[in-house]
C-alpha cells in the first residue's frame, strides 16, 4: 500500500499531446459557441430537429413506465450531478492524503467552476425546457446547457486524467474509459428520455464539459512546468 509520504508515480504528458489537447479544447469551444448562437437565434432547422427528436422520445417514454423508473434512478442517483461531485470529493481527499495538494485543489476548482459556468450560461440564455401535456418527469431552472451532461463529462474527464497521471494499468484504463463513456453518453440519453432536455441542451453540455477539461489539463501542466522552471537555479 502506498504511504501518503511516498512520491506519486506521476506520468506527465508529452508536449505534443498537450498541444493537441489544447487545440481540441479550442475546437470544442468553437463548436459550443456556434451551437449557443444557433440556440439564441432560434435557428429553425435546429429547433425543428430538437422538437422532432424530443417528441419521438417522449412517446416512447409514455409507453414504457418501467423504463421511465429505470431512467429516473440513473439520472437522479447514479449519474446525478451531486454523485459526480461526490466522486470528485473522494479524488480530492485521496490526492490530499498523498500530499498532492495542488492537484487536489486544481480538480476541485475545475469541477466547481464548471458548475458556475453552466449555471451562468443557463441564466444568460434562459431557454425553456420541453413542455408536455403528459410529462413523465420534471426539472427546474433553464434547459441550456444540460447540467447533468456537463457535470458528468467534467467529472469523468478529470478522473481519467488522474488515472493517466498515476500510471493506471491497461486493463484498469480500458475499463475506466468504457465506464466513463457509458456514464457521459448515458446521462445525456436519460435526460432526453425523461423529456426534460432538448438534444442540443445535452450536446452543449458535452461540448462545454470536454472543452473545460481540455483547458484545465493543459493549464495545469503549463503552470506546473512554469513553477519547475522558476525553481531551477
Amino acid at each position: 500500500m502506498l504511504s501518503p509520504r511516498s512520491a506519486p508515480p506521476v506520468h506527465p504528458a508529452p508536449s505534443s499531446f498537450r498541444v493537441k489537447l489544447f487545440r481540441a479544447g479550442v475546437a470544442l469551444s468553437v463548436a459550443a459557441i456556434v451551437l449557443l448562437v444557433l440556440v439564441v437565434l432560434s435557428w429553425s432547422p435546429l429547433i425543428s430537429f430538437d422538437r422532432s427528436v424530443s417528441t419521438t422520445w417522449h412517446r416512447w417514454a409514455v409507453d414504457a413506465p418501467g423504463l421511465v423508473r429505470f431512467n429516473r434512478i440513473l439520472s437522479d442517483w447514479v449519474w446525478d450531478p451531486w454523485t459526480m461531485r461526490a466522486l470528485i470529493a473522494v479524488a480530492f481527499c485521496w490526492l490530499w492524503w498523498r500530499r498532492e495538494r495542488l492537484l487536489a485543489v486544481w480538480i476541485a476548482v475545475t469541477s466547481a467552476t464548471g458548475t458556475f459556468l453552466q449555471q451562468g450560461v443557463k441564466a444568460a440564455v434562459g431557454r425553456e425546457r420541453p413542455q408536455w401535456p403528459d410529462p413523465v418527469d420534471s426539472a427546474h431552472y433553464a434547459a441550456f446547457p444540460s447540467g447533468h451532461a456537463l457535470t458528468a463529462t467534467v467529472t469523468c474527464g478529470l478522473l481519467l486524467w488522474l488515472l493517466v497521471r498515476h500510471g493506471a494499468g491497461t486493463k484498469v484504463w480500458r475499463l475506466s474509459l468504457v465506464a466513463a463513456a457509458v456514464s457521459v453518453i448515458g446521462v445525456g440519453l436519460t435526460r432526453l428520455f425523461l423529456g426534460v432536455h432538448w438534444p442540443s441542451d445535452v450536446l452543449e453540455g458535452w461540448l462545454m464539459g470536454m472543452a473545460w477539461v481540455a483547458f484545465s489539463i493543459t493549464a495545469y501542466d503549463r503552470f506546473v512546468r512554469s513553477r519547475q522552471g522558476s525553481d531551477t537555479p
